[in-house]
């Protein structure tokens, strides 16, 4: 795992970073028995849009992206819209390295995750980096992710 790097992302990793979110997304869609979820129809125009707004980190193993996560400051808060891992190296620690790699990005004060109550994973995980639930919401089915 130490050989993984975890650097910002350039305009240039953006279609391989879609291709990764596409292949990580695979098992929030199995759990919700919605492929249709917006990690999945994403377009490579819509990420790149996002791109400029955001913080993107990605995390590099041979000489290919494994892992992202991205988030942007509003106020006080920084909202981390997106952290996944490659099937393929979840379990190792990854997420938790990209999170805290996302902290030190920042100096605000809070950060806030958003993720569904039947990622029973990604909840264990941001409790053990010390997050808190703090408010349930339901949405609609065509919104269920945030972008």
């Amino acid at each position: 795992m130490d050989s993984i790097q975890i650097t910002r992302a350039e305009y240039e990793d953006l279609k391989e970073i879609l291709e990764l979110q596409y292949l990580a997304y695979q098992s929030e869609a199995l759990i919700h028995n919605d492929f249709s979820i917006q990690p999945l129809t994403q377009n490579l125009d819509e990420l790149v849009r996002g791109h400029g707004k955001s913080v993107i980190l990605k995390a590099v193993a041979k000489d290919r992206i494994v892992g992202f996560a991205r988030a942007y400051a509003e106020n006080e808060t920084v909202f981390i819209g997106r952290l996944m891992v490659d099937p393929a190296y979840q379990n190792q620690g990854l997420g938790k390295r990209l999170l805290r790699a996302m902290e030190n990005e920042f100096s605000q004060p809070r950060f806030e995750l958003f993720t569904s109550l039947k990622s029973e994973k990604n909840l264990r995980l941001y409790e053990k980096c010390g997050y808190t639930r703090y408010k349930e919401v339901t949405l609609k089915k065509s919104h269920c992710l945030p972008e």
